[in-house]
Parts: structure tokens; C-alpha cells; sequence
């Protein structure tokens, strides 16, 4: 069971065993709030634990159900919660292909970023990101920088994240040392 030891482990039931073939190669990164546009709740964290009340927010009601998670979620703060152990499954790309090859759960690994599409993300997600990233590309070497996407990427016309505010030349900047 492969974690981050900078995270705090909350382990989701949205998960499962990844096929015996997949070899993980795939870092997808996104964002999510909840509600939409605020930070701060706990409303990531009991989506990912299927424990959404859905009376706390009329948002709630239109997402009731869903049983999704990522690996990691980075708060505003920097914090990392970790879901999902990288060995295994998460359920954070849905209907998805990256290069030719659909259901990229079953060979990526999901970062979700608190935040929107629009709001710029803090420097201390990205110091966590990249801190993130580093130790995951150890850990599976078959992600090269060419294969840290987005989720719109692996989704287009479906999903919008991490979205026109994420600054992916800050990003890849800080990875080209560590790629």
C-alpha cells in the first residue's frame, strides 16, 4: 500500500484494484471545490467518502450519488489528504482517453487541487504539487513529463479542469529537474 508520508491518509471506499497488466504512467491533475467556488469545507472529503449531506448545500442534490475519488486532494494551504493508495485504483477520470487508450483509472494516478478553473491556485499547491509530483515519478517512472495532463486533457468537451487559471509553465518549470 503506496503513500505519501506528507498526507494525511483518509482511505475512500471509491476504489478498487487496478487490472493486473496496468502499469501506472498516467499523473491526471484537477480541481475541484465543493460547494463550487468555496474552499475550506469539508465537502471534498465527505464526497470522496460517500458521506455527502446533502441537505448542507442545494449544490449537494445534483452530485447525491456519485461515488468518485481521487488519490491525493491539495488544499488552498498546501495540506495534502491522501484517498487513495497510488498502488491501487481511484475513480477520479471517468469516461477518458489519453493517447489512444481508454479507462485512464485503471493506469493513472488523480491529484485534485482545491480550487476552480478561474481563481488562481496558491504557491503553496504548487510547492505541494511539485513536492507531490517528485516523489510519485520516483516511485513510477513511466510518468514522464509528457504524461502529467490535465483532466481536460483525457476528457475534452466533458471536463474543463484544472483549468485556464492552473499555470502549467510554473509547473513543468519546477518538474524539468526533477523529469
Amino acid at each position: 500500500m503506496l503513500k505519501y508520508d506528507n498526507a494525511t491518509f483518509v482511505p475512500s471506499p471509491h476504489c478498487d484494484a487496478r487490472p493486473d497488466d496496468a502499469q501506472v504512467s498516467l499523473l491526471v491533475v484537477h480541481n475541484i471545490s465543493l460547494p463550487p467556488s468555496q474552499f475550506g469545507t469539508s465537502g471534498i472529503r465527505d464526497l470522496f467518502m460517500g458521506q455527502l449531506n446533502i441537505n448542507e448545500h442545494p449544490f449537494y442534490r445534483e452530485i447525491a450519488g456519485l461515488r468518485v475519488s481521487a488519490h491525493c486532494v491539495i488544499y488552498r494551504t498546501g495540506k495534502i489528504e491522501q484517498f487513495v493508495p497510488f498502488n491501487q485504483r481511484a475513480w477520479h477520470a471517468g469516461l477518458s482517453v489519453f493517447q489512444g487508450t481508454g479507462r485512464c483509472n485503471d493506469f493513472s494516478i488523480g491529484i485534485e487541487l482545491e480550487g476552480t478553473d478561474t481563481l488562481p491556485f496558491t504557491d503553496e499547491q504548487y510547492t505541494a504539487l511539485t513536492k507531490l509530483t517528485n516523489f510519485i515519478v520516483k516511485h513510477y517512472p513511466h510518468i514522464s513529463l509528457g504524461r502529467i495532463v490535465g483532466h481536460n486533457d483525457i476528457a475534452p468537451g466533458r471536463k474543463t479542469d484544472p483549468g485556464v487559471a492552473f499555470d502549467w509553465a510554473r509547473y513543468r518549470k519546477t518538474l524539468i529537474n526533477l523529469l
